[in-house]
């Protein structure tokens, strides 16, 4: 026996807990998985998301570079051909996805008098992604935003 180590126990060679040649114990699988809808699609996002700017921001990143824009869209379940909450059908044209970049500020004077004008300094500068699909719903285009499109029926 070693010092400090005065118990009968067989140690495997690897130094994993258990011994001889058992592997060692498996955990349970975790697993998060969204109730399917009765069309099959699964959908892994709700309405009042917190972040769903987060998630539009990410989706516009993904989708500018994609490689394949209808399997990407697939991919997100955005529905190609859906129908709006009144029975209006609507079928997939585009998705626009722009960034615009805050470079100043400008309003009124809180103490009356023209308008103000405030360019921002670099490090106040910031970026937004706007993400729109264009949808056609029979008389003309009709523009919905991501949370919108989650919306549709398929």
């Amino acid at each position: 026996m070693r010092r400090g180590h005065e118990h009968e126990q067989h140690h495997s060679g690897n130094g994993a807990a258990g011994g001889g040649n058992r592997p060692p114990a498996r955990l349970p699988t975790a697993q998060w998985q969204a109730p399917q809808r009765t069309n099959g699609y699964e959908h892994y996002y709700r309405h009042a998301e917190a972040d769903l700017d987060a998630v539009e921001s990410a989706f516009a990143e993904g989708f500018a570079d994609a490689s394949d824009p209808a399997s990407f869209l697939r991919l997100a379940c955005i529905p190609f051909e859906a129908t709006d909450g009144t029975g209006e059908e609507l079928v997939l044209l585009r998705v626009e996805c722009e960034t615009a970049v805050v470079v100043g500020k400008a309003g009124r004077d809180p103490r009356g008098g023209a308008a103000r004008y405030t360019p921002l300094p670099k490090r106040m500068a910031t970026r937004r992604r706007r993400l729109r699909f264009v949808y056609f719903d029979g008389s003309g285009p009709r523009v919905l935003s991501l949370e919108e499109v989650r919306d549709l029926t398929l």
